[in-house]
């Protein structure tokens, strides 16, 4: 075995997850593992979702010590650091890649790690698996040297699909239909998100988007229809209906082979017009999820998320239109964020009406201008190695029983609980002010 790929999230020991019981396969170490082993080198997936840290040390403990290549998220750093530890005590390279780890070599460096890869991780993995120089590897922090510029792969097309057949599908499937009835597989068409919203970490493929060809999507559709039989499928994308033309070269295509499948996917408002609707319609989506964000123009503003109110709402209503259900997020706490914002939120959630809607409280994730901007601000609650950056807290900010009660207003169903919310909120904001004064 040349390398070893894991991930660290245990679905065991998420309680939200249990509760909503929705996961997927990790199409990132999925894709690394299919391009390496076309390259002829020997890979070994641990998926820890339906595993144990036990079962993944007691392979660390037994098997002779090679390459672990570990994927790290913004959720899973403990679990990644544990992890580490424990596999370079046994003997272990350990590489570590993923949205997290660039954001801080320095400090996985320190814990261990031999390298951390920046970006896409195919050539950077390649190029260390083959003993390239140092100097020759793209992406990649090594003890005492900084990265290169991270080289992404140009085509998307000439990769193989993510290795799904070497984990077991089967039971992502088995916990979605025992919980929803339903069982959804996912699959990516293009990597990447051009756009510029200040929050958004860009780590992994930077700020470019490339599409596979809709032939080499709805092929590997075809077949993972066939194989697995889902009854609905996850199109990941960071923003599915970017780019019109390949949407109408895609709808083609699946109508050619006599396709229709349900599906859900994200995209942004301002890339959804009447036929785009009409489209998503016609291939079977049922749900679109939309990052509104807020209801207030001067708070997307300072986001930089290059949309309008006035799209959103008319994005959601061309969608309810042809029968595609909606789903929101909206942030708290933006940098700036006033009570006439969240009143504005309330007001824009009541006119979109959306079928389901998240809130949670803005964070700043280490390597984007909203980082950059609150950094001053920033309290770290605990120790690095034990929390996250969703976990920092920023000086100023609201206590959590302000955003509660803003929580409380967008789920009001009467006047009197919106009226008994915002009073709520007028009290916990008052008392901010108070704070701040003295």
């Amino acid at each position: 075995m040349d390398l070893l790929l894991t991930h660290g999230y245990f679905l065991q020991e998420d309680p939200k997850e249990l509760q909503i019981m929705k996961p997927y396969a990790p199409l990132g170490i999925l894709y690394l593992s299919s391009y390496l082993r076309a390259r002829g080198f020997g890979v070994e997936i641990y998926d820890s979702t339906f595993g144990s840290r036990e079962a993944l040390f007691r392979i660390l403990e037994t098997e002779p010590p090679s390459t672990l290549g570990l994927y790290v998220n913004l959720m899973t750093r403990a679990n990644a650091l544990a992890i580490l530890e424990r596999a370079v005590a046994c003997g272990w390279r350990v590489i570590v890649g993923g949205p997290e780890p660039s954001n801080y070599a320095d400090r996985y460096l320190e814990a261990g790690a031999h390298a951390v890869v920046a970006g896409e991780g195919e050539l950077a993995l390649e190029a260390i698996l083959r003993g390239s120089p140092r100097s020759a590897i793209p992406g990649v922090y090594f003890s005492g040297g900084e990265a290169g510029p991270p080289r992404l792969i140009p085509d998307l097309d000439a990769q193989p699909w993510p290795d799904r057949e070497r984990i077991d599908i089967g039971m992502y499937l088995r916990a979605w239909r025992e919980r929803h009835g339903t069982g959804s597989v996912s699959l990516i068409t293009a990597r990447g998100c051009p756009y510029h919203c200040r929050w958004c970490s860009h780590s992994t493929f930077g700020k470019t988007h490339r599409r596979r060809s809709p032939v080499a999507v709805v092929n590997e559709l075809e077949w993972i229809l066939g194989r697995y039989s889902p009854d609905m499928l996850w199109l990941a994308d960071d923003v599915f209906t970017i780019h019109h033309g390949w949407l109408d070269q895609y709808t083609a295509e699946m109508k050619r082979r006599a396709l229709r499948v349900p599906f859900e996917c994200i995209t942004r408002a301002d890339r959804v017009n009447a036929r785009v609707a009409a489209q998503l319609a016609e291939l079977g989506c049922f749900r679109v999820w939309i990052g509104s964000e807020s209801g207030s123009q001067r708070i997307l503003d300072r986001m930089e998320r290059g949309v309008t109110v006035a799209q959103v709402r008319e994005a959601v209503g061309q969608l309810r239109q042809h029968g595609i259900q909606t789903g929101m997020f909206f942030m708290w706490g933006y940098e700036g964020e006033e009570l006439e914002d969240i009143e504005a939120t309330y007001a824009h959630l009541k006119a979109c009406r959306p079928d389901l809607f998240f809130t949670t409280v803005s964070y700043p994730i280490k390597g984007t201008p909203y980082y950059d901007e609150v950094a001053p601000k920033l309290v770290q609650v605990g120790p690095w190695e034990a929390t996250t950056d969703r976990e920092s807290k920023i000086q100023g900010r609201h206590s959590r029983r302000f955003y509660q009660f803003a929580d409380q207003l967008l789920r009001s169903e009467t006047a009197a609980e919106a009226e008994k919310a915002r009073e709520g909120l007028k009290a916990a904001w008052s008392e901010v002010e108070a704070f701040v004064r003295n």
